[in-house]
């Protein structure tokens, strides 16, 4: 007959199998998941070595970008650009980085910021808002939508993606030309709140990236 030590060894050692083989199952669970780690992360940034290869943007801000990209290309109607704006910049720089993610080209252009975002208009743009009236510039990711002729032309709407640019629709912040973007000044003139380029080229990148492409504005 089992003593009462016999009995408690047999249930330890139970309690010892069962808990090993929790610790297996976890243990190859883990080892089997998608993993976020950083091995992970420079691994899905190397599927992009291609792209940038001049390094003109600033490397953090194109690795968000990239990030949003690689998560939303598989439901992207237009997958072949992908914009970057760095606020970061003096806007006398071209500052908008417009890449081909076919090949990685990138091409750079002057952008407005808002004059709500720039209120001593030194070219710098210190504040960001997802508020109506504050023709603020507005921070995160947006998804390119439909085209329109408005009261400065060949237009593009957006749609933010962002809790810091959720109300970009309702708030009008869409591309457009305007003749303020000047690239022969020390600084080009400020929108109200929206990514305004040169009319010399804005068609041209309206064209391209209409209909469903992703644009990242940032700052450091």
């Amino acid at each position: 007959m089992p003593t009462k030590f016999h009995s408690e060894l047999f249930y330890m050692k139970q309690r010892a199998q069962i808990f090993i083989s929790i610790v297996t199952v976890v243990y190859f669970a883990i080892l089997s998941a998608p993993s976020f780690s950083m091995g992970n992360t420079l691994s899905k940034r190397s599927d992009y070595s291609y792209v940038d290869k001049k390094n003109w943007i600033n490397p953090e801000a194109l690795d968000e970008a990239l990030k949003h990209y690689d998560r939303e290309k598989d439901s992207l109607q237009n997958p072949h650009y992908l914009t970057v704006i760095d606020f970061s910049l003096h806007s006398s720089k071209k500052r908008l980085y417009l890449i081909d993610m076919r090949d990685g080209d990138v091409e750079k252009y002057h952008t407005a910021h808002g004059t709500g975002s720039d209120r001593n208009n030194d070219g710098i743009a210190e504040q960001f808002s997802n508020t109506s009236g504050s023709h603020q510039s507005s921070l995160g990711l947006y998804e390119t939508a439909e085209t329109y002729y408005g009261r400065n032309g060949y237009s593009l709407r957006l749609d933010g993606l962002s809790s810091t640019n959720s109300r970009a629709r309702p708030r009008a912040i869409v591309i457009h030309p305007a003749n303020y973007i000047d690239s022969r000044r020390n600084k080009v003139g400020r929108s109200w709140g929206c990514p305004a380029l040169d009319p010399s080229v804005s068609r041209s990148i309206i064209t391209r990236i209409k209909n469903g492409s992703l644009i990242y504005a940032w700052k450091r």
